[in-house]
């Protein structure tokens, strides 16, 4: 049974979300805050996290961080639940490596969606780390699957996994073109209607680190109207 983990400190979000997510056959443990939860993920493992963004202790941005730094926690699903809507907030998330971010007030059943959406996809990616390549040389980049290890012309480049997933998927299929529905699909496992400028966030992220210019792109590239693609001559 997978083990969710609540962190919030409204003592009636963590009662609905426990509610909802053990109705739909989930184990639930909760935190109340930033250090609790850091505490609760080393010892329990959780397999995600619902991570409010404001915390006593460590807010929630700090807590993904850390999480996401540390290499026995760095690829567990975290879900930001935040009253915070605005765009640079979600891409300041997203950016520090949240998978996913909902905002209050939310739907406890579309939030029950997503996370069974993360942990199939984790799950599936857990079976094709398995059995597909681990390794991809493309040009100057270097990407190891196993550690999740970028690496260009020999330097170390540090991406979060959601970033480092998304290039691996693109370079491991150069010239191939994928529509941003079917990148937020593989990625994020989502399949009910989603916003796709997430993809589009991460992208121009990933530009920023791996590209000479990320403003004149030749690895990363656009299809206008279509998605993106890896280019082949890399």
């Amino acid at each position: 049974m997978p083990l969710i983990l609540i962190v919030d400190d409204e003592e009636a979000i963590i009662e609905l979300l426990t509610f909802n997510l053990e109705r739909e056959g989930f184990a639930v443990a909760a935190a109340y805050d930033g250090r609790e939860a850091l505490s609760k993920v080393a010892e329990l493992k959780p397999d995600l996290v619902v991570l409010d963004w404001m915390l006593p202790e460590l807010d929630g941005l700090e807590v993904c961080r850390r999480l996401r730094q540390d290499s026995e926690t760095a690829l567990i699903p975290i879900i930001m639940l935040t009253a915070r809507g605005e765009e640079i907030d979600k891409i300041l998330g997203l950016e520090l490596g949240a998978n996913d971010y909902v905002t209050k007030p939310f739907s406890p059943r579309e939030l029950a969606a997503r996370v069974k959406a993360h942990l199939r996809t984790r799950q599936l990616n857990q079976v094709h780390n398995k059995t597909a390549a681990q390794t991809l040389k493309r040009g100057s980049l270097y990407l190891d699957a196993d550690c999740y290890l970028t690496e260009k012309d020999r330097v170390n480049i540090e991406l979060t996994p959601k970033e480092f997933e998304l290039l691996f998927l693109l370079a491991s299929h150069p010239g191939r073109i994928f529509r941003r529905e079917v990148i937020l699909n593989h990625i994020w496992g989502y399949d009910y209607p989603a916003d796709t400028r997430t993809v589009d966030v991460h992208i121009r992220y990933l530009r920023q680190k791996v590209e000479d210019d990320p403003n004149n792109p030749t690895m990363l590239v656009t299809v206008r109207g279509v998605g993106y693609k890896f280019a082949e001559q890399q």
